[in-house]
């Protein structure tokens, strides 16, 4: 699918909401990355962008990137060294396989957003917020 299409079918302000809301119950942070052209490994090409966005630069290394290449129909969705350590590979891999059901519906918000919840439930087990959390990074739909 090209990516305009899949950008365009995406329900940015819902996601932004869903990341807020997630983000209301943790210090930490959850980023959506959409992109363009193709990549041979979605895993190899998040952990580029996570570096590109500053995602290891977290107070508690606890950020959790969502990655969606739609032209080459693949995603991923990786954390830094501080949840990945709590919840290991398993975890990653249940939300990939529960996000690639919505995909073959083409229901593509209702996947990232899934991702989003889920991900920030584990996060507010692990990190809860505290009084003197702030936001450090944006929540919004990163295109590249």
């Amino acid at each position: 699918m090209r990516t305009k299409m899949f950008l365009e079918k995406l329900d940015h302000a819902r996601i932004v909401r869903a990341i807020g809301a997630a983000e209301q119950q943790t210090s930490g942070e959850v980023r959506l990355y959409v992109q363009r052209g193709e990549v041979e490994d979605p895993i190899a090409a998040a952990r580029t962008q996570f570096e590109k966005l500053g995602m290891t630069a977290t107070r508690q290394r606890n950020g959790v990137l969502v990655f969606v290449a739609p032209r080459s129909q693949k995603f991923a969705v990786i954390g830094d060294e501080g949840i990945h350590q709590r919840c290991g590979d398993g975890f990653w891999q249940q939300l990939v396989d529960a996000m690639a059901l919505h995909f073959r519906a083409e229901n593509f918000t209702d996947a990232v957003v899934h991702a989003i919840e889920r991900t920030g439930a584990l996060l507010a087990e692990y990190f809860p917020r505290t009084p003197d959390d702030r936001n450090e990074l944006p929540d919004a739909v990163e295109e590249g």
